[in-house]
């Protein structure tokens, strides 16, 4: 048999980072998590947490924390049918969802969603950041139990939901369009053009700049890795980035921020993924996204 309660506990020291943390939340003592903890790795042979500031669940310890993600989903949904076995402890049946979400869509349209979700359903969202084309790795690897991604296709054991598009636009203040592009928007000029990049992952400028010129541009310019601060750099003349409609279309029409090329814009294809082992428990929070992604985004369709 499974013994839940060191599960829970290598749950939440994998969760909070550290066995205090993880003892608050569960009302023992830090010395009760450890023993815990440590019954279960010589039961199973292997290390479960990797010790440190912050601590961190092994392979096999992820593996632990996601199926104690499926008991907490199955027991919450337990108590709301048979009320009488819930004990009182608020931290059992109450589950904490991990998800992989794009910095943008975060930024800009998936947190009403996730209040709505958590509002509703007494869950906490463990959300984890990643660029759009790489959040489906998450959930191949199991780290995670939903994706916003931008793969269209389901990743094996999951259920896709197509969301539509976020839409970008190439922006930048008008004193930096009139500094830099004098004689307009060329290969050449961008190659001399302060350019904003999210991180090593951010390919969106690249793409932009080959959709609308027809050709690559050698880009440089500044690493910025916050959805806001690319907004603020773009309104103080830094450089120039690929912004997401939603939060620039009120600077565009004000004339605070002005597009590169006039109407240029490239749309991103957006998918929900979710762990079919949790989809039946999750179904508020597919519903909260898909119509979170119907009201604010594009229909999905890639474009210049």
């Amino acid at each position: 048999m499974i013994d839940y309660a060191s599960l829970r506990a290598v749950a939440a020291v994998a969760e909070t980072g550290s066995f205090e943390k993880a003892a608050r939340i569960l009302n023992v003592t830090p010395s009760a998590v450890s023993q815990r903890v440590k019954q279960l790795e010589d039961r199973i042979g292997a290390a479960l947490i990797a010790r440190g500031n912050p601590c961190a669940a092994t392979e096999k310890g992820a593996w632990l924390c996601r199926h104690m993600q499926h008991v907490s989903l199955l027991e919450h949904e337990l108590f709301r049918e048979l009320p009488a076995l819930d004990d009182g402890d608020k931290t059992a049946g109450r589950a904490t969802v991990a998800v992989a979400v794009n910095a943008d869509s975060l930024g800009s349209w998936f947190l009403p969603a996730a209040a709505r979700f958590s509002d509703r359903t007494g869950h906490l969202l463990n959300i984890t950041v990643d660029d759009q084309d790489h959040t489906a790795e998450w959930l191949k690897r199991g780290q995670v139990l939903a994706a916003v991604t931008s793969l269209e296709r389901p990743v094996s054991g999951c259920r896709a939901f197509h969301l539509g598009a976020l839409r970008y636009r190439a922006t930048a203040s008008p004193a930096f369009i009139a500094r830099h592009f004098p004689g307009g928007v060329s290969a050449e000029a961008l190659a001399q053009a302060p350019s904003l990049t999210f991180n090593q992952k951010d390919r969106l400028q690249e793409h932009w700049a080959k959709a609308a010129l027809g050709s690559d541009a050698a880009l440089s310019g500044h690493w910025l890795p916050s959805t806001q601060a690319f907004v603020e750099a773009c309104l103080l003349g830094l450089g120039w980035g690929m912004n997401p409609d939603l939060l620039v279309r009120d600077h565009l029409a004000a004339g605070r921020l002005v597009e590169l090329v006039p109407g240029a814009h490239l749309d991103i294809p957006l998918t929900w993924q979710i762990n079919r082992l949790a989809a039946d428990q999750l179904t508020q929070l597919t519903a909260a996204v898909t119509e979170a992604g119907k009201a604010c985004l594009e229909p999905a369709k890639r474009q210049i």
